[in-house]
C-alpha cells in the first residue's frame, strides 16, 4: 500500500527563526530592533486588543442578558476593529491602506455619551475590584493609557500621531464608562476612594 505524504513534512511551521536576533520585519519592508519605538507602540496596541477581547468574554459571561450587555459587547467589537487598523497604521508608518478616520473618534464619543446618559453623576474616585467584568474593563483602560504614552513617544516621524492619540484618549474614557455601566447592570456597588480614608 502506498504511503501518503508525511504530515509533518507538509505542514508549515509557525516559527521562522527570523526574529531570533532581536529584530522584526516591518509591514512596509525593512527590519528594526524589537525595542524600536514603532514596534513598542503597535505591540502595546496589540496587547490592548487582547485585553479588550478578554473584557468582551467577561461581559458576555458576566452581564445579565439585555440592552446593556448587547451594547457593551457591540462597543468592544467596534473598538477591536479600530485597534486592528491602528496597529496596521503604526506598523506601516502611516502607509497602510487602512487606518483611523475622524468618524471613528466621533463614533466612540457618541457611545461614551450614550453610556454617561445611563449612569448617575460620579461624585467620588473609584477603586477597581467589584466584578470580573468591571476589572477587565479597567485593565483595558490602563493598558490603553500605556499605548497612548507609547504613541506620544513615537512622535510625528512615523505618521499622523495626533489623530492616533485622540482615538486612544477616547478609548480609555470609554473603558471607564463601560466599567461603570457593567457595575450598574450587575447591580453591584462601586468601591469609592476618599483621601485620608474619610
Amino acid at each position: 500500500m502506498a504511503r501518503g505524504p508525511d504530515r509533518e513534512a507538509t505542514m508549515p511551521r509557525l516559527y521562522t527563526g527570523t526574529g531570533d536576533r532581536g529584530e522584526t520585519g516591518l509591514l512596509v519592508g525593512g527590519r528594526v530592533s524589537k525595542a524600536d519605538p514603532r514596534v513598542e507602540s503597535y505591540g502595546t496596541v496589540d496587547e490592548l486588543n487582547v485585553c479588550v477581547g478578554a473584557a468582551r468574554v467577561e461581559a458576555e459571561a458576566g452581564l445579565p442578558a439585555g440592552p446593556d450587555r448587547d451594547f457593551a459587547v457591540a462597543t468592544l467589537d467596534v473598538v477591536q476593529d479600530c485597534l486592528m487598523r491602528l496597529a496596521a497604521d503604526l506598523a506601516s508608518g502611516g502607509q497602510a491602506s487602512v487606518g483611523l478616520e475622524d468618524a471613528d473618534v466621533h463614533h466612540l464619543e457618541t457611545r461614551i455619551d450614550e453610556v454617561v446618559r445611563r449612569l448617575p453623576e460620579l461624585r467620588n474616585f473609584l477603586l477597581p475590584g467589584v466584578s470580573r467584568v468591571e476589572v477587565a474593563l479597567h485593565q483595558c483602560r490602563v493598558v490603553c493609557r500605556r499605548a497612548e504614552r507609547r504613541v506620544v513617544a513615537l512622535g510625528e516621524s512615523h505618521g499622523r500621531s495626533a489623530h492616533r492619540i485622540v482615538f486612544l484618549n477616547r478609548v480609555s474614557d470609554l473603558m471607564f464608562a463601560l466599567a461603570r455601566l457593567a457595575m450598574q447592570a450587575q447591580g453591584t456597588e462601586a468601591r469609592t476612594w476618599r483621601s485620608g480614608g474619610a
